[in-house]
């Protein structure tokens, strides 16, 4: 048995790990990542310690600056703990002994590594998601930024990707800011539920020593406690929940994604990527790769697996403590670095990467029938029942294309042939811009409700930072 095994284990065990399992069984090549919140969470067991009595203040007093010391020593590169070490609960507790001699064996006293590893994680994304909140309010900006600019530019709006009706680009975009506001909603709760602490319930029963798991709590700014030890160590919803939340995060930045790597193509021309946010062929001169939106697109299937993968983990697992949550750590850091690396990277590509052609969109919006459904709502405005007049027009819609010609090429005698009800008004109502003006119902796309939206997001938002 190694010097730090033997030192660890109690003397019920006679013999070492073998090598492999020992490896096997290791898991501080990826949770020294939760080393700072496990200082952290240590100091404030300790202070609490000695609070209660339990020691000393003076030896609390040493453990603090024994733990200052070891999260300077990491900071310097000095401390580097291996595969002896285990964990990175042990390879703390083995420097402070080193450091502190006898003392260091006092700090775990009232605790486990079942709560201890837990609060670390808790603590861990807590500041993560508080960082990942911040990144999806710039995204929402960069949205904002451009609604301003084009409120009164049209895009077709399409449906089953066949063009539908024409609207206002910047309302097409404020409904990407109105995903990542559920998004950001979502996180908020999940923080709530995150900013519970474990810290104090052992192993799976809590402990006879006098502590006070509240005055940990707050030193460590959790909003409250872990009611039932047992629930305390074995509770992983948190991270599903953010496996869950992250999941819809990606799929919304995919959506977007997939419409960018769209308009950027020759066949709609609606967006050119700028040299900052595109990559060119190693074979063909003239391309300009969409390289962000692909990658994100692409990154969404770790997200979703990682998501798939913590609700096997949990579905059969008894109370309390297993050490299959050995395998929440990899894939939360891996989900958390995945989310707020792709919301960061399209949110550069929306300050920086691409630009909108107003040209292309414009002659877009007057080449098509998208107007149909407004000479419809005409004549239900001239009392024909919406039901005939939606087959009036359709059927017109047929003669135009037999004949290659649009609605707005027809005259009003044309027009008087479908309906004699219609006068010279209506050709101008299906301009494309009188066809989105006209969509003025609450939360529609006329120009002066996506005013008042973008006006509302933006107090919302201020209202955020302030």
């Amino acid at each position: 048995m190694s010097k730090t095994s033997s030192e660890t284990w109690s003397e019920r065990f006679e013999e070492g790990l073998h090598p492999f399992v020992q490896n096997f069984n290791a898991s501080i090549g990826f949770d020294i990542t939760l080393l700072q919140e496990d200082i952290d969470g240590s100091i404030a067991h300790a202070r609490m310690l000695g609070n209660c009595g339990v020691i000393t203040f003076d030896e609390a007093d040493q453990l603090e600056k024994g733990l200052e010391r070891i999260r300077l020593e990491a900071k310097q590169g000095s401390f580097q703990p291996g595969i002896a070490d285990e964990d990175v609960h042990f390879a703390v507790e083995r420097r402070l002994i080193e450091l502190l001699g006898p003392l260091g064996k006092k700090l775990h006293t009232g605790r486990s590594r079942n709560d201890q590893v837990s609060t670390d994680l808790r603590l861990w994304l807590r500041r993560r998601i508080d960082e990942l909140d911040l990144l999806l309010e710039r995204f929402q900006k960069a949205l904002l930024l451009h609604c301003e600019d084009n409120i009164n530019t049209l895009i077709p709006g399409y449906t089953h990707m066949q063009r539908a009706q024409p609207l206002s680009l910047a309302h097409h975009l404020l409904a990407y800011v109105e995903m990542v506001n559920r998004d950001r909603e979502r996180l908020k709760e999940i923080r709530q539920r995150v900013n519970i602490s474990p810290l104090g319930a052992a192993a799976l029963a809590g402990t006879p020593v006098p502590i006070d798991r509240r005055h940990t709590a707050r030193s460590l700014g959790f909003s409250d406690i872990c009611l039932n030890s047992l629930d305390a160590v074995s509770d992983r919803d948190f991270v599903v929940e953010f496996f869950s939340f992250s999941s819809l995060v990606m799929v919304h930045l995919s959506r977007l994604a997939e419409e960018v790597i769209f308009w950027a193509s020759e066949e709609f021309g609606f967006v050119s990527l700028t040299d900052r946010c595109a990559t060119g062929s190693s074979l063909m001169p003239q391309k300009k790769n969409p390289d962000v939106p692909e990658l994100v697109r692409g990154k969404c299937g770790r997200v979703f697996g990682h998501l798939q993968g913590a609700l096997t983990m949990l579905k059969g697992l008894p109370l309390a403590y297993n050490k299959d949550f050995q395998e929440d750590k990899e894939a939360l850091f891996d989900v958390v670095f995945t989310t707020t690396s792709s919301v960061k990277a399209m949110t550069i590509l929306l300050e920086e990467g691409i630009e909108f052609s107003h040209a292309r969109l414009a002659s877009a919006v007057e080449s098509d029938f998208s107007n149909a459904t407004d000479v419809a709502d005409y004549l239900v405005s001239k009392a024909v029942p919406f039901r005939e007049a939606y087959q009036l027009v359709g059927g017109l819609v047929k003669q135009c294309i037999q004949q290659g010609i649009l609605l707005r090429d027809l005259t009003l005698d044309d027009w008087k042939k479908l309906c004699p009800l219609i006068e010279n008004d209506l050709l101008q109502k299906l301009s494309p811009k009188e066809v989105v003006a006209a969509r003025v119902s609450e939360g529609g796309t006329s120009f002066a409700r996506v005013q008042e939206q973008i006006n509302l997001w933006k107090g919302r938002i201020a209202s955020r930072d302030t």
